[in-house]
């Protein structure tokens, strides 16, 4: 557990080392916000670089913090705490993966996302793909909490529902990342995240419907 979280506080804080560092190499004036059609659309100051780590930094603490009531509401063992620490790194690695990207275009100037070496709609929806089969395979080892899971009335009833629903639900993710994964080698910006978001919202949906169909 204590090489977990110290994977964990490496990848919270790695995003502000990094653009600490980067600073005394970027431009002064960086992109800073694209519109629809992929084009810069508002230029800002280097040190608008900082906020996304800031966000990252938060984040990490919610979740230290989620991770903590996990671990005091389970009776037994420290199964669920484990299981946010690394829901929580996943998370982070996918957000470190966005910050490296943020860079790349702040140095290169670029103006016109089309023109990148590489798609942040592909690197995001390609690193979340994984996240959702890691979590899939996580989900059927969850206890019953009032954090994470599919949590549902119906799936919070008792243990066994609880069981069916996180087995059910850990199948869903872990298909619904697969899709996500091949949707991000297939397509290209906007598309690739509207289907990525269509898949989440889809399998949200059917895992939770699911805990009301599934019998005792």
């Amino acid at each position: 557990m204590k090489i977990n979280k110290a994977i964990f506080y490496i990848l919270m804080f790695l995003p502000l080392l990094a653009v600490i560092v980067a600073l005394q190499f970027l431009p002064e004036q960086i992109p800073a916000h694209y519109n629809i059609e992929n084009q810069v659309d508002r230029w800002g100051s280097k040190y608008e670089s900082l906020i996304f780590p800031g966000f990252i930094i938060l984040f990490g603490l919610f979740m230290l913090g989620m991770s903590k009531l996990a671990a005091k509401r389970e009776k037994d063992g420290s199964n669920n705490e484990k299981v946010c620490i690394i829901i929580g790194t996943v998370t982070l690695i996918m957000f470190d993966a966005m910050t490296g990207f943020f860079l790349y275009t702040a140095f290169n100037q670029i103006e016109n996302l089309s023109s990148a070496a590489f798609d942040l709609y592909q690197l995001t929806a390609g690193i979340l793909g994984i996240s959702m089969i890691i979590m899939g395979n996580i989900m059927p080892k969850l206890r019953m909490n009032a954090f994470i899971g599919i949590r549902t009335s119906r799936s919070m009833k008792n243990e066994a529902l609880w069981k069916k629903s996180q087995r059910f639900g850990g199948i869903c993710f872990i298909v619904g990342g697969a899709i996500i994964v091949i949707v991000s080698l297939c397509t290209k910006e906007v598309i690739c995240g509207i289907i990525s978001l269509a898949d989440i919202i889809i399998v949200a949906i059917v895992s939770a419907v699911y805990t009301y169909k599934v019998e005792e």
